[in-house]
């Protein structure tokens, strides 16, 4: 991979991650537009998962002071029950959470409980998702319209009304689930889990914060796990970009984060929406009239 190369991707990955349009597919397009690597599925695979720690870098670094309040309220919560053997009460909110744990210490247990379908759904399928056939662009043309469709439908349907503080755990459990659709190529991590925020009633702003909080504990945990194999499987030579592909990726994610954010203060994901089923259609028509293949043969 030359440094070139490693700009390229790393400047789709920050773009992508966390604007719904699926940071897989838009890095599968870049690496066989670059020819990174001659197109081998592994090591495309584990050069996605590390960059992606850049990206959630930028999500450490913007969301700091609520990581460390999370974080603090967590610690203090808990020790608090313990030391006190305080008993197990509800909120006067509908039960939303148990009254001796604060809104930042409810959050904590609703990004842990939240990560583990996909932490579960990752493991069990991990040798597909390396493989190749999470390359293939009729999946990922198939999954940019799938989507599209059911973020449309969530837009409609959804009544946009419940902030952060308002989150159960039933809707960490249903965004949560949401988050697993983003193991397949095409289908992006943040509109899926912005499409499960929605339908259960979230702002477009809430759906979107607590996707990037969501995302944290699934990407670290894959960055780490690809980083460790990546030794075995990447050359020498690739490291160096590698980590300049990590630090772009980290920059433009920083601002796809604030943009996005601002954007669905006043917006809708329409546009997102029509750009996917545009792509979809796109590359559907050109994969049934033999103009680009599904997969790179090596």
């Amino acid at each position: 991979m030359t440094y070139l190369q490693a700009i390229i991707l790393g400047v789709v990955q920050g773009l992508t991650e966390f604007i719904p349009i699926s940071s897989t597919a838009h890095l599968v397009f870049a690496s066989r537009w670059t020819n990174v690597f001659g197109g081998d599925p592994q090591q495309i695979t584990a050069t996605m998962a590390v960059i992606q720690l850049g990206t959630i870098a930028a999500v450490f670094v913007y969301f700091a002071s609520d990581l460390l309040s999370i974080t603090n309220a967590f610690i203090r919560d808990h020790w608090g029950f313990i030391t006190r053997k305080q008993p197990v009460r509800h909120s006067g909110t509908g039960g939303v959470r148990p009254i001796w744990l604060s809104q930042e210490a409810w959050l904590g247990w609703l990004i842990i409980i939240g990560s583990i379908p996909i932490g579960v759904v990752g493991l069990w399928f991990k040798d597909f998702i390396e493989g190749p056939n999470t390359k293939n662009l009729w999946v990922i043309a198939i999954m940019l319209i799938a989507v599209a469709l059911l973020l449309g439908l969530a837009e409609v349907v959804g009544s946009q009304r419940k902030e952060m503080r308002h989150l159960s755990l039933w809707d960490a459990i249903v965004v949560g689930a949401s988050q697993v659709l983003s193991l397949m190529p095409g289908a992006s991590r943040s509109g899926s889990t912005i499409m499960g925020g929605l339908f259960i009633g979230l702002t477009r702003e809430t759906a979107a914060r607590f996707s990037f909080l969501l995302s944290i504990p699934a990407i670290t945990a894959a960055g780490l796990l690809q980083l460790r194999e990546a030794w075995s499987i990447m050359p020498d030579d690739a490291w160096g970009p590698l980590v300049v592909s990590t630090i772009v990726s980290g920059i433009v994610g920083y601002l796809s984060i604030w943009f996005l954010l601002a954007f669905l203060r006043k917006n809708s994901t329409l546009i997102f929406i029509v750009y996917r089923i545009v792509l979809g259609t796109v590359l559907l028509v050109l994969l049934w009239m033999g103009l680009l293949s599904p997969v790179v043969n090596i």
